[in-house]
C-alpha cells in the first residue's frame, strides 16, 4: 500500500497533479483551437483508484488510473467553432492546482531531508 510506503500517498499525488498541470496547460494552449474539446483529470477520483489498485494488490497503473479520470470538462458556454475551453475557468484550475503540486512538492523535500538528517546521524 502507498501509506505504507516511504513517502505515502503524496509520491502519488504529485504524479496526478503534475499530469493534471499538463492537461490544463494543454486546454489553455488550445482555447482557440476549432473543435477542441477541454479535459480534466478528477483528482479525488484517480488518488482513489491508485489507492484502491495499491491496497488490493490491483494490476492498475498508476497512469491507468490518470486515464480512467480523465474527463471532458462541460462547458459553461461553448464557442460557435465546438471549442469548450472557457479560458478563465482553466487558469483558475491552473492556479489552484500549481499551489497544490507545490505544497505536495515542499511536504516531500521535507520528509527527504529528514531522512537524510537521520541517515548522516545529525
Amino acid at each position: 500500500m502507498a501509506q505504507d510506503s516511504l513517502f505515502g500517498v503524496h509520491a502519488d499525488a504529485l504524479l496526478v497533479r503534475s499530469k493534471r498541470m499538463g492537461v490544463l496547460a494543454s486546454n489553455i494552449a488550445n482555447s482557440s483551437t476549432p473543435g477542441f474539446k477541454a479535459k480534466d483529470i478528477d483528482f479525488q477520483k484517480a488518488m482513489t483508484e491508485i489507492e484502491g489498485a495499491n491496497g488490493m494488490g490491483g494490476t492498475m497503473s498508476a497512469d491507468q488510473a490518470i486515464d480512467s479520470a480523465t474527463e471532458y470538462r462541460v462547458p459553461i458556454q461553448p464557442s460557435m467553432d465546438g471549442n469548450t475551453v472557457d479560458l478563465s475557468t482553466e487558469q483558475t484550475a491552473f492556479a489552484e492546482n500549481a499551489v497544490a503540486y507545490r505544497t505536495t512538492l515542499s511536504f516531500l523535500n521535507g520528509r527527504i531531508n529528514t531522512i537524510t538528517r537521520a541517515l548522516k546521524g545529525e
